[in-house]
């Protein structure tokens, strides 16, 4: 018997399986609950700019690969087929002799095989540094991606803080107005008590409307940089105390520029155009290249017996090509590249002096934001001692209605201040690892 209720219970398990999943399908989205590192990794797989630079990499090799294909062997077919409506005719004597069919066709097979060029030898030398700049550009991406993505997973954090401060303000205030009302009513004060109470609910609530709208705009924006389905909704994870911790960076380390991908890829850029000057040099050479064909000749005054008889030719050669004189377009050509390296030369020492700039941007900023988020750790603590004082006088009828309400207006700033210095400490800190070339992006 039991086994057999056993039976049942799994039997009609089974069938409503297909509904129960129907009603899961049909239910509001499944949510995503992730921590900032989640965040990333996910951006750093599915961000569209980073797709689209680990294709661009995958169009560089083709290209390269299309590049170099010109040393190997070229092979071509050519056929032809005519018709001679006015043959040929040339006097021998007395006598007019008519040359050529009325017909003719020919089938010809043609390999060539490139045995020197100044254009394929520029493509074999820059391949790597072509491969290099690709790499160096999807380095570039995701390296903004982590800091764009940690900024705006910041960012929404800090908007989910101020609500829910907003909140708690709110079932405060509301509990003050409840209070100030009951004493009206029963004629301890006058009515500018729960006036002003309902004033500042008003306001609160008006905040927390504006703080929600901002969340969900929020949300959507760090979905898009990470790539993630609009369909389902996240839940970020945190620990206030691990982020108030990750806030310490060495603030005596000296900038490397070498480490900076910008110029990086200035570098690769030089390296190219020191091989477009040398190509421009190398254009004085001959182009080399060797030629082999077969050709099936056909003549006949019969279309129809056009291809009853072949008369075959096949050469093999070597075939040199000079560039003598071209009107000074190769001199103009190789002063052109010398001018773009000294550009470049500009642009590097330019580029020099813009990352020195950031990077005591960067620090100074950090250095400003952590001594306010500092000052504002302990002003936290003691707008919320002034807040515990002045409530406790005005339950005791010590203190008036107005001071309570300054108090508490100088304790929700001083709560939203220091999560927006908290916020913008984080950020800083990004800042400055940018500049120093240190993001991490292998999360």
């Amino acid at each position: 018997m039991k086994f057999l209720k056993r039976l049942k219970a799994l039997l009609l398990g089974c069938l409503l399986s297909p509904t129960l999943l129907l009603a899961q399908n049909g239910a509001a989205p499944a949510k995503e609950n992730l921590t900032l590192e989640q965040c990333v990794a996910f951006a750093l797989k599915n961000r569209a700019a980073v797709e689209q630079s680990l294709l661009d990499e995958a169009i560089g090799e083709r290209e390269i690969n299309a590049n170099l294909s010109g040393w190997l062997p070229q092979v071509a077919a050519r056929y032809g087929g005519t018709h001679n409506i006015k043959l040929q005719q040339q006097p021998f004597g007395d006598q007019i002799v008519t040359l050529g069919q009325k017909y003719t066709s020919n089938v010809m097979l043609e390999a060539t095989q490139t045995l020197y060029s100044s254009e394929l030898l520029l493509a074999s030398k820059a391949a790597k540094f072509s491969r290099r700049q690709l790499d160096q550009q999807t380095l570039n991406t995701k390296i903004n991606t982590v800091v764009e993505v940690s900024k705006a997973f910041y960012d929404v954090l800090l908007t989910q803080e101020q609500l829910r401060i907003l909140e708690v303000n709110l079932q405060r205030q509301q509990k003050q107005y409840n209070d100030a009302k009951s004493r009206y009513d029963v004629g301890l004060v006058d009515k500018t008590d729960y006036q002003r109470a309902s004033i500042t609910l008003a306001n609160i609530r008006s905040s927390i409307k504006r703080a929600q709208e901002g969340t969900k705009a929020k949300v959507a924006y760090l979905k898009q940089l990470m790539g993630f389905p609009i369909e389902t909704e996240v839940q970020l994870e945190y620990d206030y105390t691990r982020m108030e911790q990750a806030v310490l960076v060495d603030t005596t380390r000296i900038i490397e520029f070498a480490n900076r991908v910008e110029l990086q890829q200035l570098q690769t850029q030089r390296e190219l155009l020191r091989l477009n000057t040398a190509y421009n040099k190398w254009s004085f050479l001959p182009t080399v290249s060797a030629f082999g064909n077969y050709n099936w000749l056909y003549f006949n005054n019969e279309l129809s017996d056009l291809y009853n008889q072949s008369y075959p030719t096949s050469a093999v050669g070597l075939q040199v090509s000079v560039p003598i004189f071209q009107g000074t377009r190769r001199v103009q050509n190789l002063r052109i590249a010398q001018l773009q390296e000294q550009r470049l030369d500009i642009e590097m020492e330019n580029t020099r002096k813009a990352i020195n700039t950031e990077y005591q941007s960067a620090l100074a900023n950090y250095k400003s934001d952590y001594t306010e988020w500092r000052t504002l750790q302990n002003n936290l603590q003691l707008a919320q001692e002034v807040y515990d004082i002045i409530k406790l006088q005005y339950d005791e009828g010590v203190k008036a209605y107005v001071d309570l309400v300054v108090a508490e207006s100088e304790l929700r700033a001083t709560q939203l201040n220091y999560y927006n210095a908290l916020y913008n400490l984080l950020a800083s800190k990004l800042d400055y690892q940018r500049a120093l070339g240190t993001i991490d992006i292998n999360r």
